[in-house]
């Protein structure tokens, strides 16, 4: 299960930051983006699902998140 970090779309200047495109069905009200951090956390902690995104949306994450992983392998 992948969980999503979210902060407003205003505040979107790091590196890698992938704009939510579909936001009905992420079921977000404002425009977002995701921003890359990697961590785990525990299922339990999960309070309640927002939505799911879009298949055009993971398509974009998961480049964001390849070209990371890349990048910090290349370092």
């Amino acid at each position: 299960m992948h969980r999503l970090y979210t902060p407003s779309a205003n505040n979107s200047d790091w590196p890698l930051d992938t704009n939510i495109q579909d936001l009905d069905a992420a079921g977000l009200p404002s425009p977002s983006v995701v921003r890359m951090k990697l961590f785990t956390l525990d299922d339990r902690l999960v309070i309640r699902k927002a939505g799911q995104l879009s298949q055009r949306d993971k398509k974009a994450i998961k480049a964001a998140l390849q070209q990371l992983l890349s990048h910090n392998q290349a370092g």
